[in-house]
């Protein structure tokens, strides 16, 4: 019994050590990080994916507002290629494709009021891999899309990231 009390107060004390380390060193957890700029205009349509997905994580910092007229906005944000692919990365010995190759090309710039570049142009890129399986066209299929959202998802989340590292 006194054994088992005993790791009881081992256990609680190291972790209490631990997690006074992670606060003492700065550590917490990634949460929405603000913008430096209020208003912001994006060129894409919130109607779409990529344009909808990436309002919804600027309004979740709370500090930038996404407006619909570009002369209302502080900064804009212009795209300058949104391209998906689709290569084939190897064969069977019978010719059939055994693996697929999805790539995302994503460029865009910031642009202030005053027509000066915030942030030059930049390229984000997101790829995937994945086997296919004539036998097994519709799931598939259905993979190759999920794959797509997940790229976009990772493309969203870096270019955030870059309008948060922005200094005005």
């Amino acid at each position: 019994m006194v054994q088992h009390s005993r790791r009881r107060l081992l256990t609680a004390a190291s972790t209490l050590a631990v997690g006074s380390l992670l606060a003492g060193c700065g550590f917490r957890l990634r949460g929405p990080q603000p913008l430096a700029f209020a208003t912001i205009y994006l060129g894409t349509s919130q109607n779409s994916g990529l344009g909808a997905q990436l309002a919804r994580h600027i309004r979740a910092t709370g500090s930038t507002e996404v407006v619909a007229d570009p002369a209302q906005a502080e900064v804009s944000l212009q795209i300058l290629r949104d391209d998906v692919s689709r290569e084939i990365l190897s064969l069977t010995g019978a010719g059939k494709v055994r693996e697929y190759q999805l790539t995302r090309d994503f460029a865009f710039q910031l642009v202030g009021r005053d027509g000066a570049l915030l942030v030059p142009p930049t390229q984000l890129t997101a790829q995937r891999d994945y086997t296919f399986q004539d036998e097994r066209i519709l799931a598939k299929e259905q993979e190759e899309s999920l794959l797509l959202a997940d790229m976009q998802n990772e493309i969203v989340r870096q270019l955030v990231r870059r309008l948060a590292a922005v200094r005005k």
